[in-house]
């Protein structure tokens, strides 16, 4: 399970560097093999291998009603490996369609992980708590 923030540089070449706290466990659960791809939310998901093709499979039984987001998610689906480095290249196309910058933000979601231009991360946890908690939420956090 990916939980936690953590503050990413982009390099001149479009990489990010996998934080060390999770290296070990993409190490044994995937090899060092990652999906990137698409994100409603104008992020990139970075998935295991593995939670990939998990999540792959169930967008393929979706309905036709659904293939536009089928398309959003698999169409710009990319493989990449975690390289010498610790670092994950992500592709010019999906960089400028989720507007990343230099400064981002990696987010453990469970079995994925977001990766987010830091301002555009800061704006929507702005956005998120000007609004009220859901009920079912807020009865288990307070």
């Amino acid at each position: 399970m990916f939980q936690g923030e953590s503050a990413l540089t982009l390099d001149g070449k479009g990489r990010v560097t996998v934080p060390a706290r999770f290296r070990d466990a993409l190490s044994a659960l995937c090899t060092g093999q990652m999906t990137v791809t698409k994100h409603p939310g104008r992020c990139l998901l970075l998935f295991p291998r593995p939670a990939w093709v998990e999540f792959r499979s169930k967008l393929l039984q979706l309905p036709m009603d659904a293939e536009a987001w089928r398309r959003l998610f698999l169409g710009s689906a990319m493989d990449v490996d975690i390289d010498a480095g610790s670092r994950v290249l992500l592709s010019p196309e999906l960089r400028a369609w989720a507007g990343l910058g230099k400064d981002l933000m990696l987010v453990g979601m469970g079995s994925r992980m977001e990766i987010w231009d830091r301002e555009r991360y800061l704006a929507n946890e702005n956005l998120t708590l000007s609004q009220p908690m859901p009920d079912g939420l807020r009865n288990m956090v307070m």
